[in-house]
């Protein structure tokens, strides 16, 4: 049943979520199903955020389509079948199944609010006191609303830095899904994991991809063995890497008919003639307009007006809040892309539901419910893909000491590429390392480079989430013939300190532990 309010206060709602992503949707729907009354306030007509909108769900949809073209392209006439290189794209029709797919999800989360009692209601959404926030339609129409706690999820988005003509001649990651058709010359702006992404995608599907990054390699965050192996793999596959640039100086039209680009980078190199030049240099929380005092990079957006409940934001302006999704304000919350922490849907997700349990449920046991942040599992869906979770390699050595590690670790190619006509060098390869800390080799890091590795991290996610060690992996039976097989199999088999993190303990053949009847 829903928390009581006040008995001084009477609101029109017990809660508010500002956000109608991932995570405000999820914490929203979780709440009414404890009884609560809930109004979601998005500022869009689609609901869905940027995963559903502009992320996770379409590039995965154009990452499916860019792995075909590979199989296409690269793969099939290694098998006996021919014909591949002729298969010709239809970008157009490409776009409108993959945005007709998105519009179905729009209304399945419209439908899903209605089901589950959630008013849904769409505007610019600002704060007028702690307890109260302004609502302003399409049509300039403002209403205001009540409740006793408010939860701010409001994501985040692109950023573009600084530079003469980047904002006027450069489209963000979001931008992307916008494309009418495949550019021939794509410059794309970025070291992380949607710069890598987008680049993947477009160089499969047949654009000339030239890819900048700041410093040395993409994704310098990742493990060492998975950073450089992407980078070896991205070469083979003929993007064009800019290293050390210290980024984008100056886009200017290098010719108006055709709009076509040149890019000058801080090094003094330039990439002469591209036909769209996509910034994924970053992220900013949807706090920017959200406090009409405070010094933002880019224009305010959402007039959210933190000032008037005191709400605190860091100096990159993400939402202060604590391990309970608290902020400094009593009765308002924070959670997902905009407070910073580990910016992945499902986080999102996990972190809304247990903040409506906590609030809303009543049972004692969620009185101190919260989501962990520890060995959240993640995948980046490059070509190949990457799977991890956990410390990387540095990190652990930074923790633990080194002579408090050990890592294991496997590079192979997969047995996909057996038969093809290539020398060995020239075949992808898979890279895995699995890292141990202490004397009974807890895992507390499994890293991924490779096809296959978006479908078997969560369950190895699983096992680190229990505090498995090396021995558990080597408990588990190998799956033949699989690429997965390799992380139960890591040097010695069977030969790990005989430690197992397990409640009931699976090594030296036990019995698995029955199940809890009554």
């Amino acid at each position: 049943m829903a928390a009581n309010n006040s008995p001084s206060h009477s609101y029109d709602y017990d809660l508010i979520t500002i956000g109608g992503g991932s995570g405000g949707i999820a914490c929203a729907k979780r709440a009414a199903s404890h009884g609560a009354t809930v109004l979601n306030v998005e500022r869009s007509m689609r609901l869905g955020g940027t995963c559903v909108n502009v992320g996770c769900v379409p590039k995965k949809v154009m990452w499916s389509a860019a792995h075909i073209a590979d199989t296409l392209k690269h793969d099939m006439h290694h098998y006996g079948f021919e014909g591949g290189k002729e298969a010709k794209l239809d970008f157009a029709k490409l776009k409108k199944v993959r945005d007709g797919y998105v519009k179905r999800l729009n209304k399945i989360y419209a439908n899903g609010f209605e089901k589950a009692g959630v008013r849904g209601i769409h505007g610019e959404c600002s704060f007028v006191d702690a307890h109260t926030v302004r609502v302003t339609d399409e049509s300039g129409k403002e209403t205001r609303h009540t409740a006793g706690k408010i939860v701010i999820a409001t994501g985040g988005r692109p950023h573009f830095p600084p530079g003469e003509g980047i904002e006027e001649h450069c489209i963000s990651s979001d931008g992307f899904f916008d494309m009418e058709e495949l550019p021939k010359v794509a410059v794309v702006v970025g070291a992380g994991y949607i710069a890598v992404e987008l680049a993947g995608v477009l160089n499969s599907l047949g654009t000339e991809v030239h890819l900048v990054v700041r410093k040395g390699r993409a994704l310098r965050d990742f493990d060492p063995t998975i950073s450089k192996g992407l980078d070896v793999e991205m070469i083979k596959a003929g993007i064009l890497i800019h290293r050390h640039t210290n980024g984008v100086a100056k886009v200017s039209l290098a010719d108006e008919q055709t709009e076509k680009k040149n890019v000058t980078l801080h090094s003094g190199d330039v990439i002469y003639g591209a036909d769209v030049v996509i910034v994924a240099a970053g992220r900013v929380p949807n706090t920017q307009g959200l406090c009409t005092e405070c010094d933002w990079i880019t224009p305010n957006t959402e007039n959210l007006r933190l000032e008037s409940c005191g709400v605190e934001v860091t100096p990159r302006k993400y939402v202060v809040v604590d391990e309970y999704q608290n902020t400094n304000v009593k009765n308002i919350f924070a959670l997902g892309d905009v407070t910073g922490r580990v910016e992945l849907t499902p986080m999102a997700i996990a972190a809304g539901r247990r903040l409506a349990d906590r609030l809303f449920s009543g049972k004692p046991e969620d009185k101190i419910a919260k989501v962990s942040y520890d060995f959240v599992p993640t995948v980046v869906f490059s070509h190949p893909t990457i799977g991890t979770c956990g410390m990387t390699e540095p990190h652990a050595i930074e923790k633990y000491g080194k002579e408090n590690i050990r890592v294991y670790t496997s590079k192979f190619s997969n047995l996909y590429y057996g038969i093809f006509d290539l020398e060995p060098v020239d075949k992808p390869k898979t890279h895995m390392k699995v890292i141990c800390a202490g004397l009974d080799e807890k895992v507390v890091g499994i890293h991924v480079l490779g096809m296959g590795a978006d479908e078997m991290m969560q369950g190895f996610g699983v096992a680190m989430k229990m505090g498995c060690t090396k021995a558990d992996l080597d408990s588990c039976v190998a799956i033949h013939p699989t690429a997965a097989e390799e992380l139960v199999t890591m040097g010695v088999w069977g030969t790990s300190p005989q430690s197992s993190g397990a409640k009931v303990s699976p090594l030296s053949g036990a019995a698995p532990g029955e199940p809890r009847l009554s």
